[in-house]
């Protein structure tokens, strides 16, 4: 009964189940009456959850033929003991108790420590491990190099010197609140890991602080931080009659304080989220004015024109404000002046009449004119239906039948010409073939001596991006590209298919 005694003890101090308690006992207890009665033998303990009565047992397999004769026994061997035994069954003989000396019970505690512990670990990961995404309070127990050891009371945290708020210091015994952005289970013990940089700690804080969010009445869109700084954080409502800013500012601003002072004086922008992306954008380089927008969805782009007077602000300083517009966006913004766009658009203007001029053999007026109707492409005016073309004033369907014809001539002139460049330039046809390769591609990865599969897979995004240019090629399709061309790297890892 005093292990029944001691199982109740340890299973209340260290808030593990008392049957793990007794199975670390039958654990030290086998390997006491291992070191008796010879390790190679399959001996086993067996604690009585009733009476607390060690039992010890020796365990021989029946089997046919004999690999190993301290743990299995012939047929003929076992139906000595037990008439009845057939192969596959166990022989069990029941030991005498054995009495633990200083040594074998000194190696017996050591036992029911560790598998304490290891039962200890793993209980700590199951709690913890499902509270990923929560806020937690604890208590600083150590700090060294800046990286700081919190007391969550049942387990350990660690907020890395990387994951704190810049200049901010913690000193042992202070009261600490962080995000757990990860737990893992490892050798030493389960691994919590904590953050007050992450942005949804954010997000989590205005949780706590604004019954309408944490009601589901409002909704956090997406956050951006730049830690210890500012911060913008775009909200939406479900329910019309509800300001999702103003509720998340509160009366006279308590509800933000709150999670200002959390933050160590970190400035929180509360931008309204909009669906149509070009006001979200407006909406998320406040405090600046936007006079235009022009988006470029496939690049996921978009250039923001502002009053000259209103450049400064719209960067932010160190390029701040831009900057967090584009992560609580998920757009890449280009800001601009007025007057740089206008330049940029008379730029744009003078290159496409230059084109349309050359490539459809046309005058100033003519070629003025297809870029004053928004076309940028050749391909355009070959593609677009011929009754579009011939609505332009001064244009009739002869005109536009002519223009069409100059245009397919013009394309088919020049995919000819990019294809026999490609060809001197050595680019191979699997490369001209990869998903998403253009033969004006091909061509500028032979200027750059780029020509096989490999040569492309060796590339990283950002390289080919600077060849073919970034304006034509989005890091997301760089990357699908030099995938494409790596996928003959892994051919030969595939399994085979069954015959």
């Amino acid at each position: 009964m005093e292990l029944l005694q001691v199982a109740d003890v340890v299973s209340r101090e260290k808030g593990i189940e008392r049957d793990e308690v007794l199975s670390a006992m039958e654990q030290a207890i086998q390997k006491a009456g291992r070191a008796k009665y010879g390790h190679e033998h399959d001996i086993r303990a067996e604690i009585d959850r009733r009476t607390g009565q060690v039992h010890l047992h020796r365990y021989m397999l029946v089997a046919d033929p004999v690999e190993n004769e301290f743990t299995q026994i012939t047929l003929k061997a076992a139906k000595k003991s037990n008439p009845e035994a057939s192969l596959g069954e166990y022989i069990i003989d029941e030991l005498p108790p054995i009495e633990l000396g200083r040594i074998a019970a000194q190696t017996a505690k050591q036992v029911i420590v560790q598998e304490v512990r290891r039962a200890e670990r793993h209980h700590q990961f199951e709690e913890y491990k499902d509270r990923v995404g929560e806020i937690i309070s604890g208590v600083v127990k150590r700090v060294e190099y800046g990286n700081i050891t919190i007391d969550l009371g049942r387990a350990e945290g660690v907020l890395r010197r990387d994951e704190s708020l810049p200049r901010e210091h913690f000193k042992n015994g202070d009261r600490v609140r962080a995000y757990i952005y990860d737990v893992r289970e490892e050798q030493r013990g389960p691994q919590i890991f904590l953050s007050r940089t992450h942005p949804l700690f954010m997000a989590k804080l205005f949780t706590q602080e604004v019954p309408e969010i944490y009601d589901g009445i409002i909704e956090i869109k997406s956050v951006a931080r730049d830690p210890g700084s500012r911060a913008k954080i775009a909200v939406v409502s479900n329910d019309g009659g509800i300001d999702p800013v103003g509720a998340c500012v509160g009366m006279r601003g308590s509800r933000v304080q709150a999670v200002v002072g959390e933050l160590q004086g970190e400035k929180v922008d509360i931008i309204p989220w909009s669906q149509d992306p070009a006001t979200f954008v407006v909406n998320a380089l406040a405090p600046a004015e936007v006079t235009k927008v022009v988006l470029d969805e496939d690049n996921s782009r978009m250039d923001v024109v502002v009053p000259d007077e209103q450049l400064s602000l719209a960067i932010g300083r160190r390029g701040q404000n831009v900057r967090l517009a584009s992560m609580l966006t998920g757009w890449d913004i280009d800001i601009l002046t007025e007057k740089e766009e206008s330049e940029r658009r008379q730029t744009e203007a003078a290159t496409r009449t230059a084109l349309f001029t050359e490539a459809l053999a046309v005058d100033d007026v003519i070629a003025h004119l297809l870029v004053t109707e928004g076309f940028t492409k050749v391909e355009q005016i070959a593609d677009v239906s011929l009754d579009e073309l011939a609505e332009i004033e001064g244009f009739d369907a002869e005109v536009a039948g002519e223009l069409q014809q100059r245009a397919s001539t013009w394309l088919a002139e020049n995919a000819a010409r990019l294809e026999a460049k490609r060809k001197e330039f050595g680019v191979s046809d699997e490369v001209a073939a990869l998903p998403g390769m253009s033969i004006e591609m091909a061509v500028k990865l032979g200027e750059k001596g780029i020509k096989t599969l490999d040569d492309v897979g060796d590339l990283a995004s950002d390289e080919l991006r600077d060849i073919i240019g970034a304006d034509h090629l989005t890091e997301n399709k760089a990357n699908e590209v030099i995938m494409a061309a790596r996928a003959h790297w892994f051919e030969g890892d595939k399994p085979s298919e069954p015959a």
